[in-house]
């Protein structure tokens, strides 16, 4: 019953043991709310949600916690060109996020703490690390010294000599190009908070360690975020809080990216696909099953294909959930436990792909007993894939998707009546051997969005994927 995951500074899958049997604490960088999120930046918060999950199914007291990043250098420059308050635009998506998360089913996190109300944290921080000789003030700035931490680099594994960090606009004042900001020095109309050191605003990278310290304390179980995080962002977090005193995260787990063309979706290359957009057009549990199904450290290469895909995959897990109901004549509850196969795949670095394998051989085995009119089969079978489906927050029966799957409940009924009355017409040619007229009436059918399936209770409809 070990779980094991990879671990981005150990290169290599680990047995996960926690700080406190039974518990286990998740920082996951969440977002930076410059704008809306488009499906790459989603797919983040779901990989994690899954890890939740699973921990919590497991039977771990999970304490999850994603931070808002909601003051930064994209935040200023929108409200410079927008002409709007960086608050505003902050929080008008830290809304679109948060409905982003919960539309796909994303649980809530323990607690969502953001940047710009943990000044006094981050100040505190600085103040150490420049008393131990680790950051130095210049100009209103604060920088930590790279040279100063001789382990810095330990995650991502780079050379201190032939790294540089990324271009800090408008910086002055650094001992050493690779030392980075952890406080810069106020700007004109710029946001400004008052420290020992002169006003100005903090740096992206202290945000997040004086945030991990505040809320899961010294040291906490894992710490999660997109692979383009690796540096500067993770690699910069650890070298302030390790230098701070703090031991930090024992687990550094990633997601990939999703791409368009080979390319990581980014707004600034203008191939992003917005998720309030999506869900327009896709039902938000087919997104999810599309984005959340992957191996969390694989690519996932955006298509329609992929996701007309995913939409057919799903109805044939939805459409044998549904059948079984209506032969059960109400709802079967979850199994107490998942299969072992699922169970095993799961444990083993969250293999989501390995663990819908064994969710659709178990729908296959539901179908054939439905074929062979075994309702207690059928229904045990559905029991496990609840309870599986529960753990991917996938179940179609689950409150959160309640609802979703009608498309309206009162045309349902409407086309229900109708599609009825058509449906006797085809039972009629079939009683009568008229075979080309039966065919005829389902192929039609089909045209118009329909599949029909015979059953031993009679011919019943669902609707089609796309």
């Amino acid at each position: 019953m070990t779980i094991r995951l990879y671990d981005t500074s150990a290169r290599q899958i680990r047995d996960f043991t926690p700080l406190k049997p039974g518990c286990v604490s998740i920082y996951l960088c969440g977002a930076t709310v410059q704008a809306a999120p488009h499906i790459g930046h989603i797919r983040s918060g779901l990989n994690f949600d899954i890890m939740r999950r699973w921990f919590a199914y497991r039977g771990y007291e999970v304490t999850f916690i994603r931070n808002v990043t909601d003051i930064d250098d994209k935040i200023i420059t929108k409200s410079a060109d927008q002409g709007r308050p960086w608050w505003a635009i902050g929080y008008e998506n830290e809304r679109a996020f948060s409905e982003g998360y919960d539309v796909l089913g994303c649980l809530p996190p323990t607690y969502e703490p953001r940047a710009t109300g943990h000044v006094t944290e981050m100040v505190e921080m600085m103040r150490t690390l420049i008393e131990r000789g680790h950051a130095y003030e210049a100009d209103g700035s604060v920088y930590f010294d790279v040279r100063s931490w001789p382990s810095y680099l330990e995650l991502s594994k780079q050379d201190l000599e032939e790294m540089r960090q990324p271009a800090e606009e408008g910086i002055s004042g650094k001992r050493d190009p690779r030392d980075f900001a952890m406080w810069k020095a106020a700007k004109p109309g710029e946001p400004d908070w008052e420290t020992p050191w002169g006003r100005g605003r903090p740096g992206w990278h202290l945000e997040c360690s004086a945030m991990a310290h505040k809320y899961l304390g010294s040291a906490f179980d894992i710490h999660g975020g997109g692979l383009d995080l690796v540096f500067p962002h993770h690699e910069n977090e650890i070298a302030q809080a390790k230098a701070f005193g703090d031991e930090f995260a024992r687990y550094w787990v990633h997601n990939a990216w999703v791409t368009m063309s080979g390319e990581k979706m980014s707004k600034s290359l203008g191939n992003s696909v917005l998720v309030s957009e999506m869900v327009k057009h896709w039902r938000p549990v087919v997104l999810r099953y599309y984005l959340g199904t992957p191996h969390y450290r694989s690519m996932i290469e955006y298509s329609e294909d992929a996701l007309r895909e995913a939409e057919s995959a799903f109805a044939r897990i939805e459409g044998f959930v549904q059948r079984v109901v209506e032969l059960a004549g109400g709802v079967v509850e979850p199994a107490d436990e998942v299969p072992p196969a699922f169970a095993e795949a799961m444990d083993d670095d969250l293999g989501v792909p390995q663990a819908l394998a064994v969710v659709h051989t178990t729908v296959r085995q539901g179908n054939s007993a439905l074929a062979a009119d075994d309702k207690e089969a059928a229904v045990a079978r559905l029991a496990e894939v609840r309870a599986m489906l529960g753990v991917l927050g996938l179940d179609p029966l689950d409150a959160h998707w309640a609802g979703e799957n009608d498309r309206g409940e009162d045309l349902h009924g409407v086309v229900d009546t109708l599609v009825g009355l058509v449906l006797q017409q085809r039972e009629a040619a079939r009683a009568r051997k008229d075979w080309a007229t039966a065919d005829a009436i389902r192929d039609q059918l089909g045209q118009a969005g329909l599949v029909i399936e015979d059953s031993p209770q009679g011919p019943r409809w669902t609707l089609g994927p796309r």
